[in-house]
């Protein structure tokens, strides 16, 4: 009894992480996504603003956010998002340039693009970001029923957000699901969310209706 408390208490201490997430990154390693443990970090993109400082500064200014920046863009994103997996704008910068370069696995990224959503949803399962974003790179991915199911989650962690009842409206759009893609779209534009997209797509099919 002994041995096995000392065990869980060694497994518990793993770089500071809770032992649900030490437990769900030990499946990371066997999809080739690697471990969460890193020098620096990681860190909670949504809480450790402290920490982001260094990072950016060196790492994830405005030309690798923009995808402009000539050496080792890849290389930038991943340390970014090795210290702050759930780097929230890091994902979206590394989803776009995986498409920029028609590749799963960006230049000098460590990681496939996936592989970084899945260890930012690991990393923090209740960021509802993370999830919306994922979701966008399934449906990129051309996996609407996966993205759904991320869209929907992201609903359930935040359902007041604007973003992910826009997003997953164009899913359900994309399944004809059109009925629910309706909803969605009410709930978006009902919170402001300014881009016509979504209600375009519906109009074309000839399902938009006025709330």
């Amino acid at each position: 009894m002994k041995r096995q408390l000392a065990w869980m208490a060694l497994v518990c201490g793993l770089v500071g992480l809770p032992f649900s997430v030490a437990h769900a990154q030990s499946g990371l390693a066997s999809q080739g996504c690697g471990s969460l443990e890193n020098a620096y970090g990681p860190y909670d993109y949504r809480t450790d603003k402290d920490k982001l400082g260094v990072v950016e500064k060196f790492h994830f200014g405005p030309a690798q956010e923009s995808l402009t920046a000539t050496d080792g863009l890849g290389g930038d994103l991943d340390y970014t998002l090795r210290a702050f997996p759930n780097h929230h704008r890091a994902l979206m910068a590394m989803m776009k340039l995986g498409a920029k370069e028609k590749r799963g696995q960006a230049n000098r990224a460590n990681y496939s693009v996936e592989c970084y959503m899945i260890r930012a949803e690991t990393f923090r399962p209740d960021d509802a970001m993370v999830k919306v974003i994922y979701g966008l790179f399934l449906m990129q991915a051309g996996r609407a029923k996966d993205a759904i199911a991320k869209l929907e989650a992201a609903r359930e962690l935040d359902t007041r957000n604007a973003n992910v009842h826009y997003n997953l409206g164009l899913a359900y759009a994309d399944l004809k699901q059109y009925d629910k893609a309706l909803e969605s779209a009410h709930r978006a534009y009902g919170a402001g969310f300014p881009l016509p997209g979504l209600k375009n797509k519906l109009k074309r099919a000839g399902k938009w209706r006025e709330p």
